[in-house]
């Protein structure tokens, strides 16, 4: 390990993650022919393959993937060799960059851009939508949070336990689904029970990216299936086809408030028990130090959140 070049263990790290050389290089921002000559120096120096070549990419040996764990914790350590002691807002030029879902720009943004643009009035916040590489995109440092919405309820896929280890998370926002129908809609007739509830066809309304959620998954268990009509991703134009149909539409209660899309709906609870869920933040482990970034995320939670919940509580 004489003269060992510590870029060679960021070479490794990005290939455990990518498993394609390809891929690598393009994070890198180097050629192929340079990853490959730096995996070559990697197999010297760790008297190993470290990967095998397969149709679907690389496959890492069991030495690679012991060394893993180590080779983030060295690369930790060395990038906060580099991170500035001392932090000024009012001074700062650093742009963040967010994946959320489209439903936290109403309950969140609202709530800390003020104060940010007040007291940092040159940091940039670029955001996009979250989506199914989100939590991967967060894995590999690509962006510096992320706001999804996770479930308490045992039965969810996207339980706050599902969180990988790597992340730290702070709910912002606990929230549940209600139901928004018309006001002369003929269920207001009717007891109001998962029958009723099942027996009128639904407006689907998907939130950046997320398909699936908790109310599908247990009626799934259940057996049981919503007769979705349409399904649409702009939610204006879904509350006025709600408003203009006998359609049944489910939507985070947060944001119908905020929205203020109950006007003209009537709205009512879910006829079926779920634990509620919500929004949180989610950062990677490597920025828990980073003046700058802890500044931002203490804003978000100081002024986006109703209730706080972090891992360590």
């Amino acid at each position: 390990m004489k003269n060992f070049d510590v870029n060679l263990l960021r070479v490794l790290a990005v290939l455990l993650e990518e498993r394609s050389v390809t891929a690598a290089a393009s994070r890198l921002y180097l050629s192929q022919s340079a990853v490959s000559k730096q995996l070559a120096k990697l197999r010297e120096t760790f008297d190993d393959p470290l990967f095998d070549r397969q149709s679907k990419g690389l496959l890492p040996t069991p030495k690679a993937l012991s060394l893993a764990p180590s080779i983030h914790e060295i690369l930790r350590q060395i990038d906060q060799l580099a991170i500035p002691s001392k932090f000024e807002p009012e001074k700062s030029q650093r742009t963040f960059t967010f994946d959320l879902v489209e439903t936290a720009y109403t309950v969140t943004y609202s709530r800390f851009m003020p104060s940010l643009l007040k007291q940092a009035p040159g940091i940039s916040i670029n955001s996009r939508t979250w989506s199914d590489d989100s939590l991967n995109r967060l894995l590999r440092r690509e962006i510096d949070f992320g706001i999804g919405i996770f479930e308490w309820d045992e039965r969810a896929k996207s339980h706050y336990l599902s969180i990988p280890d790597e992340l730290n998370y702070a709910e912002l926002v606990r929230d549940y689904s209600v139901c928004l129908m018309r006001k002369d809609h003929p269920a207001l007739q009717e007891e109001w029970n998962i029958d009723t509830f099942l027996k009128y066809r639904h407006l689907e309304v998907t939130i950046g990216g997320i398909s699936g959620w908790l109310l599908k998954e247990v009626l799934d268990i259940e057996r049981k299936q919503l007769d979705s009509a349409v399904n649409m991703s702009d939610v204006q134009s879904a509350v006025k086809l709600c408003e203009q149909s006998d359609l049944l539409m489910c939507y985070p209660f947060s944001a119908v408030k905020a929205l203020n899309m109950d006007a003209n709906l009537v709205v009512k609870p879910l006829p079926i028990k779920l634990e509620p869920g919500g929004y949180a933040l989610l950062w990677h482990r490597h920025f828990d130090n980073d003046p700058s970034h802890k500044w931002l995320r203490e804003l978000i939670i100081g002024l986006a959140s109703d209730e706080v919940i972090t891992r360590d509580t």
